[in-house]
C-alpha cells in the first residue's frame, strides 16, 4: 500500500478534488469547472492536475472515492431513462395520488412535480400479498409477461417493480424480475423489496421509481469513469459516497444508485465530525455556505444526525413536501436559500430581501465582470472589504469593485437613500439573519440548544459569514478548517465503508415474535457482510449497530432508537423501551407515559468498516515557500465599530499550529476568507483548524 487516496466531488459549478498522501500526511487540492455534458471529463481533469502537481502515478492510488450530483440533477432536469412501473392491480395511481397533503396550507392549488413515470407506462398485475406476508392471490405469470412485453414495446429502458406488501414477502417481485429478464435482458430492473423493503406504499413506490429512473444513466457513467481511471493507470476499486455518510464500491452503487443522490453534502458533514473529534469538539453544527445555498447539520459525538427520508426536485426548493420523496437513510440537514450568488432586491413594500434566487456562475454577481447586473452577497462582501479583488479564487479571477458598487447603488442604496456601504452592510446582515433564523428553528426541531455547540464553517462563503451567524445563536466558538472551499472532497478521504439496511415488521413489543426479529437481523447481517467484503472489509473488522423505529400506540410518527446486539428475546424488551424513552425525552422532553403500549415498525442495521487513519495533515504546504503569515492590511467594515477598520491580512497557508490571530483580521486562503471582528481572537490548533472565540479579544 502506497498510502494515496484521491477524492473528487462533482458539483453544479465546480469539481473539487483532494489527494491525500497518508505516509507523509500531506493533502493537495484542486478545483476545476464542472463539465455538465460529460461530468467524467471534469473529474479526470481534476485528477490529472493533482497527479501532475504531485508526481504521483495513477497506479499508486490505493483508492478513488467519488461524490456527485449526477443522480439528483438527472431527476431535477428529467434526463433519466424512460421508465415503466409494474404494480399490484388497484394501485396504478399511487404515484399520482401522492399523500393528498398540501405542503402549503393556504394554497388550494399547489404545484407538484410530475411523476417520473407517466400513467401510460404503468401496468398492473394480478397478485396479492397480505400485510402479514401470506399469499392471498398467486401471481398471474401470463398477465405479467403480457405487461412486460407492452412496456418493452413502448420503449421502456428501466422498470420499477413495486407490489403491495412485498416488504414482507418478495416472492412475486422476484418472479416478475425473472419475467422481465426473459422478455428483455437489457432492461434494468429495480425491486422495491431490494431498494427499500419498508412500509408506506407511496414513499416505497416513489423511491423505487427514482432508483429505476437513474439506474441506466449511473451504470453507463460509472462504467465510463472506471474505464478512464484505468487508462490513467488506476487498478483498484472505485468507491462512491452514500447519502448516509459512508462509502461503497461502485458496482454496489450501480444496483441502488438512488443511495448516492445526496453524496456531496454528506461528505461535508462527515468530515466535520471527523475533524471535530480529532480536535476535541464532539458537538458541532456543520455550516456549509457556497455560491447558491447554505446547509447546516448537527454533529453529536462526532456523528451527524441521520434522517430516514429526503426529497428531490422540489417545486419550491425550500418548501418541505413539494418534492419527490425518497425513503432512504441520509445525513439530516437543512438547506437555506443563501449563498454568495444570492440576489438582493426590494419587495413591494421597499423592504430589503436577499435570496433565495441566485445569480449562479454565469453571468454571476456583478463583480465577476461577466455581464451580471444584479446585486448579490458577493458584491456586498467586496464593498465591505472582506474580499481582495486581486486574490479571488486564489488569484484566478479579478473582481470588479466598480460594477459591484453600481449594482448595489442603483438597485438598493439609491431607492433606500443609503450609502453604498450601508446598503452592502444591510445585504450582509439580512442574509446572515436569514441563515441564523433557519438554523435556530432547525435546532429547535431537533431538540438542541445552540449554546451547547461549536459551529464549523466551510464552503467558499461560510468562513466569511459564520461570525454573524453564530452571534445571534449565542455561539461563541467557531472552527474554520483548512481548505474550507473543497472540504467535501476532503471528506471523501476519511469516510469508512458503510451499509445501511432496513426491514419492516410491525408489532407491539409485548407481542413481538423475537424469533422472526432475530431472523430479520441475521439476513441483514449476512447481506451487509457480503457487500462490505466486496469493498475489501473483513467481517471481523465490521462494527455493527442496530436500531428500530418505535412509537407509542396511536401516534403517527416514529423515532429511531438504538437496540442491543446479539440474540433478542423477551428479556430485551426493557432495554429497548429504555432506549426509546431516552430518545423520546431528548426530542420532546420528559413527557412520555410509563406503561404505554409501544409499537415497533421497521428494524434497521448499520454495518461500518474501518475508517482510514489520517491524523494530522499538512495542506499542500510543501509547494509554498515559508514566509511571514502577515500579508498586509486592508480596511473592512464591521457593525461592531460602525465604520471601516484597518485589519491585518494573513496568509492561511503560513499560519502554523500554536499561532494566534487577533481581530480585526482577515485570513485568506485560495478558496475562502475568514473574517475576525474587532474583539475576536483565533488560534491555529494542532490539526490546522483556525479556532475562533467571538468577543474573546478584550484589548
Amino acid at each position: 500500500m502506497n498510502g494515496y487516496r484521491l477524492g473528487f466531488d462533482i458539483g453544479g459549478t465546480f469539481t473539487d478534488a483532494a489527494l491525500l498522501d497518508l505516509s507523509r500526511g500531506v493533502c493537495h487540492v484542486a478545483k476545476v469547472l464542472t463539465t455538465p455534458d460529460d461530468p467524467a471529463r471534469g473529474a479526470m481533469e481534476a485528477m490529472t492536475r493533482l497527479l501532475e502537481m504531485t508526481g504521483v502515478g495513477g497506479a499508486e492510488l490505493d483508492a478513488v472515492i467519488h461524490a456527485t450530483t449526477l443522480v439528483a440533477n438527472a431527476i431535477i432536469e428529467r434526463k433519466g431513462a424512460r421508465t415503466g412501473l409494474l404494480t399490484t392491480r388497484g394501485f396504478r395511481d399511487t404515484l399520482h395520488l401522492r399523500r393528498e397533503i398540501r405542503y402549503d396550507s393556504y394554497n388550494l392549488n399547489p404545484d407538484w412535480p410530475e411523476p417520473l413515470v407517466p400513467r401510460q407506462l404503468i401496468r398492473e398485475v394480478e397478485e396479492r400479498i397480505l400485510a402479514d406476508g401470506t399469499t392471498w392471490q398467486p401471481l398471474d405469470v401470463a398477465s405479467a409477461e403480457s405487461a412486460a412485453k407492452e412496456l418493452v414495446a413502448a420503449g421502456v429502458q428501466s422498470i420499477a417493480i413495486c407490489l403491495i406488501h412485498s416488504y414482507q414477502n418478495d416472492e412475486h417481485e422476484q418472479r416478475l424480475k425473472e419475467v422481465f429478464q426473459r422478455v428483455d435482458p437489457a432492461t434494468a430492473v429495480s425491486l422495491s423489496s431490494e431498494v427499500v423493503p419498508e412500509f408506506r406504499e407511496y414513499e416505497r413506490t416513489s423511491t423505487t421509481v427514482a432508483n429505476a429512473y437513474v439506474k441506466p444513466l449511473v451504470r453507463d457513467y460509472l462504467t465510463k469513469l472506471d474505464r478512464e481511471l484505468r487508462k490513467a493507470g488506476h487498478r483498484n476499486a472505485l468507491y462512491m459516497m452514500l447519502s448516509a455518510g459512508g462509502i461503497i464500491d461502485a458496482a454496489t452503487a450501480q444496483d441502488a444508485p438512488i443511495r448516492i443522490a445526496e453524496s456531496g453534502p454528506a461528505a461535508g458533514a462527515l468530515v466535520t465530525g471527523y475533524l471535530g473529534t480529532l480536535a476535541g469538539y464532539p458537538h458541532l453544527i456543520a455550516f456549509d455556505m457556497g455560491g447558491t445555498t447554505a446547509k447546516a447539520s448537527v454533529i453529536d459525538q462526532g456523528r451527524p444526525l441521520m434522517a430516514r427520508d429526503f426529497e428531490i426536485a422540489r417545486v419550491h426548493r425550500f418548501r418541505k413536501g413539494s418534492g419527490i420523496p425518497v425513503r432512504l437513510p441520509v445525513v439530516d440537514m437543512i438547506e437555506i436559500g443563501a449563498g454568495g450568488g444570492s440576489i438582493a432586491s426590494l419587495d413591494q413594500m421597499n423592504l430589503l430581501k436577499v435570496g433565495p434566487l441566485s445569480a449562479g456562475a454565469d453571468p454571476g454577481p456583478a463583480c465577476y465582470g461577466r455581464g451580471g447586473t444584479v446585486p448579490t452577497v458577493t458584491d456586498a462582501q467586496l464593498l465591505l472589504g472582506y474580499l481582495n479583488p486581486d486574490y479571488f479564487a486564489g488569484g484566478t479571477m479579478t473582481l470588479d469593485r466598480d460594477a459591484a458598487e453600481r449594482a448595489i447603488g442603483t438597485q438598493i442604496a439609491g431607492p433606500l437613500q443609503l450609502s453604498a456601504t450601508d446598503a452592502a452592510w444591510g445585504i450582509y446582515r439580512v442574509v446572515n439573519e436569514n441563515m441564523a433564523s433557519a438554523v435556530r428553528v432547525y435546532l429547535a426541531e431537533k431538540g438542541r440548544d445552540p449554546r451547547g455547540y461549536t459551529i464549523s464553517a466551510f464552503g467558499g462563503a461560510g468562513p466569511a459569514h459564520v461570525r454573524e451567524v453564530a452571534r445571534p445563536l449565542r455561539i461563541r466558538q467557531i472552527i474554520c478548517p483548512p481548505a474550507a472551499g473543497v472540504l467535501s472532497a476532503i471528506g471523501l478521504l476519511v469516510a469508512p465503508p458503510v451499509v445501511d439496511l432496513a426491514q419492516t415488521y410491525f408489532t407491539s413489543l409485548e407481542r413481538a415474535d423475537w424469533t422472526r426479529i432475530n431472523a430479520i437481523f441475521q439476513r441483514m447481517e449476512t447481506q451487509a457482510g457480503e457487500l462490505l467484503e466486496r469493498a475489501g472489509v473483513q467481517r471481523s473488522a465490521i462494527h455493527w449497530e442496530r436500531s428500530a423505529d418505535l412509537r407509542f400506540a396511536g401516534q403517527a410518527h416514529e423515532l429511531t432508537s438504538l437496540i442491543p446486539l446479539g440474540p433478542l428475546g423477551a428479556g430485551s424488551q426493557d432495554d429497548i423501551e429504555r432506549s426509546f424513552f431516552a430518545t423520546y425525552d431528548k426530542v420532546y422532553g420528559s413527557h412520555h407515559q410509563s406503561g404505554s403500549l409501544i409499537h415497533a415498525l421497521s428494524w434497521r442495521l448499520r454495518a461500518v468498516g474501518p475508517a482510514p487513519t489520517v491524523g494530522s495533515v499538512a495542506w499542500g504546504r510543501e509547494n509554498r515557500q515559508d514566509a511571514s503569515p502577515l500579508k498586509g492590511t486592508r480596511a473592512a467594515y464591521f457593525g461592531d465599530a460602525g465604520r471601516f477598520v484597518d485589519c491585518d491580512v494573513y496568509d492561511r497557508y503560513q499560519l502554523r499550529p500554536g499561532m494566534d490571530v487577533a481581530g480585526p483580521a482577515l485570513v485568506e486562503e485560495d478558496e475562502s476568507v475568514v473574517v475576525l471582528g474587532p474583539r475576536d481572537r483565533g488560534r491555529i490548533d494542532a490539526y490546522g483548524n483556525l479556532v475562533l472565540t467571538i468577543g474573546g479579544n478584550k484589548s
